[in-house]
């Protein structure tokens, strides 16, 4: 059997921001081929049907349960008003109840104190995973050395990174400091050290390459934003309209990294494109709005650029992020002062900044060998 009803909970859509009256749209919970989705029921009525599959072109039937349906996604969830999936849901039924209360006080912390949506989700997952390996043991009992072995464990047997064992120590750190105010256990955990690495760089060359094999203006606007003005994936998703000030050529990023806000400068070569770009899409909210409206998915943003890279024929190992490096490294090159470099990127710690010292090619070239003098 492929079908199964879920939590049947009745609710009526009422689409704030649509022209179109969908008050006879009625949304159900359920399963259809082993894939969660949401039940659209509706009397059938020509205009009905139509005005559905405009707002909502990605629905499909289902001919055995004669009904349409949407997948299951947070994004659908907020746009017909419906109780968003969170992140917690899918490790309560695993942790035992012994420990249920902790992971329930742990998540009502984060949250009370306005952790990012990123870092509470990053938190409770690997929260969960300490919670799920010592089963039935209560964690409030654990020692230093238990936790310490624990953690040895994730090393060498589970084999994480060295990034996952941090963000791992990070978490339970986080609930004892806040949940059991244990701050000498806490100093008892050491961490790995961390690998020093330098960011990766693109060539203006390469950058202007893959510019120019991007054709869709949507993306190629995306991408040239991310270099031009240095920012990380989540704030060009997250860049409303509202935030471009073209009359002072700046743009104003909210609620960033460490949630703070800060102003870089708009490039005068992207203007006209930005303004074409307005006319034809007609964004409402967000500058780059997905197909089924709301902010562009990061994952998207990366697809593009990956894609792009591809395209171009870059063969280096690099992520978008490398745009953002890449911007920082050639304002350096240009002359461009730290400090001011600091405050575009958004940096607490100059010391931050100053490792792109260590990549620009121009700084390095005025260091000589001392072969040269001999």
């Amino acid at each position: 059997m492929y079908i199964r009803i879920l939590n049947i909970k009745e609710c009526i859509y009422v689409h704030k921001n649509s022209t179109m009256d969908l008050t006879f749209l009625h949304c159900s919970f359920g399963e259809h081929k082993g894939e969660k989705v949401i039940w659209c029921r509706f009397e059938f009525n020509p205009i009905h049907l139509n005005a559905f599959k405009k707002e909502y072109p990605s629905a499909k039937w289902s001919q055995s349960v004669k009904c349409w349906h949407l997948p299951d996604t947070n994004l659908f969830r907020k746009r017909l008003n419906l109780e968003v999936k969170e992140i917690a849901h899918q490790y309560e039924a695993r942790i035992h109840s012994i420990n249920l209360t902790a992971f329930i006080k742990f998540r009502n912390a984060l949250l009370q104190r306005a952790y990012s949506p990123l870092t509470i989700k990053t938190y409770l997952g690997e929260f969960a995973q300490l919670l799920l390996d010592i089963k039935a043991n209560d964690v409030n009992t654990l020692t230093a050395d238990r936790l310490n072995a624990y953690l040895l464990h994730c090393t060498h047997k589970q084999k994480l990174s060295e990034n996952q064992v941090h963000s791992r120590i990070n978490s339970i750190k986080s609930y004892f400091k806040i949940i059991q105010n244990k701050t000498k256990l806490i100093n008892e955990i050491p961490r790995p050290r961390k690998r020093e690495s330098l960011p990766k760089v693109l060539s203006k060359a390469d950058i202007k390459k893959i510019f120019e094999v991007t054709l869709n203006p949507k993306h190629q606007l995306m991408l040239k934003l991310c270099y031009g003005m240095g920012l990380r994936v989540s704030e060009i998703v997250n860049l409303k309209i509202k935030d471009i000030d073209s009359a002072r050529m700046q743009v104003r990023i909210e609620q960033a990294k460490g949630k703070k806000d800060r102003c870089v400068n708009l490039p005068n070569s992207v203007l006209t494109e930005l303004r074409k770009y307005y006319k034809e899409f007609r964004p409402v909210t967000y500058l780059f709005e997905g197909q089924f409206g709301g902010s562009y998915t990061v994952r998207s943003v990366q697809a593009v650029f990956k894609r792009a890279m591809i395209k171009a024929n870059v063969n280096k190992t690099i992520g978008i992020h490398g745009l953002r490096h890449s911007y920082a490294t050639h304002l350096l090159e240009a002359g461009t002062d730290m400090y001011f470099i600091q405050k575009l990127l958004g940096h607490k710690n100059i010391k931050t900044t100053e490792i792109y010292a260590k990549v620009s090619s121009q700084t390095l070239a005025k260091v000589q060998s001392p072969l040269d003098y001999i």
